[in-house]
Order: C-alpha cells, then sequence, then structure tokens
C-alpha cells in the first residue's frame, strides 16, 4: 500500500493532529450535535455485521433454552402424570366410600322405618342359578339369627334365613322357586301369593282370577299371613298381566323391588317377645338376641 505522507510531517506531529481533530469532533457533537446523521447512518451500515456477529451466540442461547425447555416440560408431565394416577386411584377410592355411605345410609333409614329389632349382615357369597338363588350373611346363631327369620335390603323384602351356622346364615331369596310369599296389592288389598320363578328380577302371582283388579305398576306388599314376615313391606311391582284363553286364572307377573343382585349389606329382622313365645328360639340363642339387641337401636 502506498503510504498516505511520502514527505509529510513526523508520527508525533500527525498524533497531535489526530488528537486535535478527535477533540474537535467530540467538542461539536456535544455542543451542536452536528454528528448525529453520521451516526445514524454508520449504525444503519454495520447493523448487519453487528447481526452476523451475534448470530451464532443467539442460535446456541436458543438452542440451550430449548433443550432445558423440553427437559422441564419432561419433567414436569412424567409429575403430573403420577399426580394424576395418584388422584384417580383416590377418587376411585372416595367413589367406593361414597357408594358404601349412601347403602348405609338407606339401611340405617330402613332400620329406622321398620320399627323392629334389626341387625345388618354383609353378603359373603351369592348364588343366583336358576334352581337355587339364595345368599350368605356374616352373621350366625351366636349373633340371635333364626331360621325362618325375614330379610331384608334398603328397599324391600330379600328373603328369609334357612339355614344357621355358628357364624353364618343362609337366606333363600323370594325369586327361588321353592319360595313362596303371602302378599297383597298396596291399592286395593287385594291377596295373592308370589312365588319365586328362579329368574333374580320375576315372580309370579298365584291364583289371580281374570277379573280381579290387578294393574301393571301395582305395587304388591307383605300381607302378614303366615307370621314370617311382617305386613307392609314393599315386596315387588306388578309388571305384567296376561289374559289366556282356556286358563282360569290371570298369569301376573312382578319384579321385586329389593335389589337382589346388587346388595352387598341385608337387615336382619326380628321380634324377640313374639318368638321367645313361640319358642323359635333355644334359651341360648334367646340370651345371645336379647344380648346382641341390647346393642342395637330400638
Amino acid at each position: 500500500m502506498k503510504p498516505l505522507f511520502n514527505h509529510g510531517p513526523s508520527a508525533a506531529v500527525r498524533m497531535v493532529i489526530a488528537l486535535a481533530l478527535a477533540f474537535a469532533l467530540i467538542i461539536a457533537d456535544l455542543h451542536y450535535r452536528q454528528l448525529d446523521v453520521l451516526r445514524s447512518s454508520l449504525a444503519v451500515t454495520v447493523y448487519p455485521l453487528h447481526f452476523l456477529a451475534a448470530l451464532p451466540a443467539r442460535i446456541a442461547r436458543d438452542v440451550e433454552n430449548q433443550v432445558v425447555s423440553n427437559m422441564e416440560l419432561r419433567a414436569e408431565n412424567d409429575r403430573l402424570h403420577r399426580e394424576n394416577l395418584s388422584l384417580r386411584a383416590r377418587l376411585q377410592r372416595f367413589a367406593s366410600l361414597e357408594s358404601e355411605n349412601e347403602r348405609l345410609r338407606n339401611l340405617l333409614g330402613s332400620a329406622f322405618k321398620v320399627g323392629e329389632r334389626v341387625l345388618i349382615a354383609e353378603l359373603l357369597e351369592v348364588d343366583l342359578d336358576p334352581y337355587r338363588q339364595q345368599v350368605l350373611v356374616d352373621k350366625g346363631a351366636l349373633s340371635g339369627v333364626f331360621v325362618g327369620q325375614p330379610v331384608l335390603d334398603a328397599n324391600a323384602v330379600m328373603g328369609q334365613v334357612v339355614r344357621t351356622n355358628p357364624l353364618t346364615s343362609t337366606v333363600l331369596l323370594i325369586t327361588d322357586a321353592r319360595h313362596s310369599l303371602p302378599v297383597k296389592i298396596n291399592r286395593n288389598g287385594l291377596r295373592s301369593i308370589a312365588i319365586g320363578s328362579g329368574l333374580v328380577d320375576q315372580l309370579n302371582l298365584l291364583h289371580v282370577p281374570k277379573k280381579a283388579d290387578v294393574r301393571v305398576g301395582d305395587l304388591l306388599v307383605t300381607s302378614g299371613l303366615g307370621g314370617t314376615y311382617p305386613p307392609g313391606y314393599p315386596v315387588a311391582r306388578v309388571t305384567e298381566v296376561r289374559i289366556e284363553p282356556g286358563k282360569r286364572f290371570a298369569t301376573v307377573s312382578a319384579e321385586p323391588t329389593a335389589r337382589l343382585d346388587r346388595s352387598h349389606e341385608v337387615l336382619l329382622v326380628w321380634s324377640l317377645p313374639k318368638l321367645m313365645e313361640s319358642g323359635a328360639m333355644t334359651k341360648t340363642d334367646g340370651e345371645h338376641a336379647a344380648a346382641i339387641n341390647s346393642n342395637l337401636e330400638p
């Protein structure tokens, strides 16, 4: 490169001149703002250079932030997933407890309506085949349970005890083909016998005259005849009334109002004075029952 000054002043003189020029420009810029336009033009000119110079650092910073964000999002997603599973499990438990609480409330409500001595028992085993419809409950002779004792759920009559052991009892459901139950129509008092059909959702009424006042939807309740079931408890609702030529009686079907295939707790009901008078209980059983009844609500 060809020197600018081949025979000019010395380096010291040029330094002094440059410094003087620099101070003059600084003073002019401070007092008169004459270099703003020049500064702006230079900034616009060199902006692409600044952008390109800063681009690698910016890209590296964006990549780092993206990686960190992805890792944080994955960690947070895993934590939320675990919390969701835990909360769903707890929610299922709450739903089960709520359902159990509702069942117990209904049973306590039924016990209040019964007005007799009652004992709540839980089902241990269910047998609902067409030839044998019965359940096994966790209360037996040691709890004062006796053969022939009526059993209810929160809605209606379920059946009666047919076998007792010291700790368990077998309950024959009203839908068993061997079971019969004196009932009456709650609307008009018409009496009949409801027998089991072997189906968990059907009872049949015996000897109903063709001209009898029976309607679909009528509520059947216990009549109290026979002495096994107290009178006035719901049993079933009439679902079909069919008149067939050649038959002396009408065909009447009803659906039990008890939740025979869904109840988990049942009510064992008895009236102690009547049982002691009838001799249906032994002295030992009676003592057990009296001891139990003393701890039950009236």
